[in-house]
């Protein structure tokens, strides 16, 4: 049975609404849901049926999850770059954040300049690259998702900044050891455990 033009017109407008900015991507969906809906109808399926049960079947997680996985294949390899990159630099920060606070134990020289370089290493560039990283798996989800991320990082970020301030005795630490707590705790920790009881549901 050959679909009508409102049935292709609902199709169309149901990929339309799911958001897709690759236009190729968006063009060979539609084209696949059509032809697996129209083959689907010659079976006996309703139109409403058939179509839940191709987009089921062609992207079970949805179609802008569908799209992140073609977006990643196809610039796979610039990916793979900055993913090593970015543990690369938390390597290094996490590697000049050890040594400083091995050196200050030790009373070395040079201490405090691998603690601050550490930290802000750390703090400035490892967190949110790996904050804007986690965001893009997750940007098909849920905003309570989103939000908990980026909660996330804000907090980690504050408190990493307190406990630098603190090390290095300047004013201001038990401010942001404060906000950061407080963001932590009002903003991260509901959406955390909101998130793992949803999980906990299926």
């Amino acid at each position: 049975m050959k679909l009508n033009e409102e049935q292709e017109n609902r199709i169309e407008t149901f990929v339309d609404e799911q958001g897709l900015k690759l236009t190729s991507l968006r063009d060979d969906i539609l084209d696949h849901l059509c032809c697996v809906v129209e083959s689907d109808l010659k079976t006996g399926k309703t139109f409403d049926q058939s179509l839940k049960d191709a987009v089921l079947d062609l992207a079970p997680n949805g179609l802008i999850d569908l799209e992140r996985k073609t977006f990643f294949l196809l610039n796979s390899k610039r990916i793979l770059m900055m993913k090593k990159l970015m543990y690369l630099i938390g390597f290094i920060g996490a590697l000049a954040l050890t040594t400083g606070v091995v050196f200050k134990i030790l009373w070395y020289p040079g201490a405090n300049m691998l603690l601050m370089t550490g930290f802000l290493i750390l703090l400035l560039l490892f967190v949110p690259m790996v904050t804007i990283d986690r965001y893009k798996v997750a940007i098909a989800k849920n905003l309570s998702e989103r939000l908990k991320i980026i909660l996330g990082c804000i907090s980690a970020v504050i408190v990493g900044l307190a406990g630098l301030f603190k090390v290095m005795h300047w004013m201001g630490a038990e401010f942001l050891l404060l906000a950061g707590g407080l963001i932590f705790a009002v903003g991260y920790l509901p959406f955390l455990f909101f998130t793992m009881y949803k999980k906990s549901l299926v």
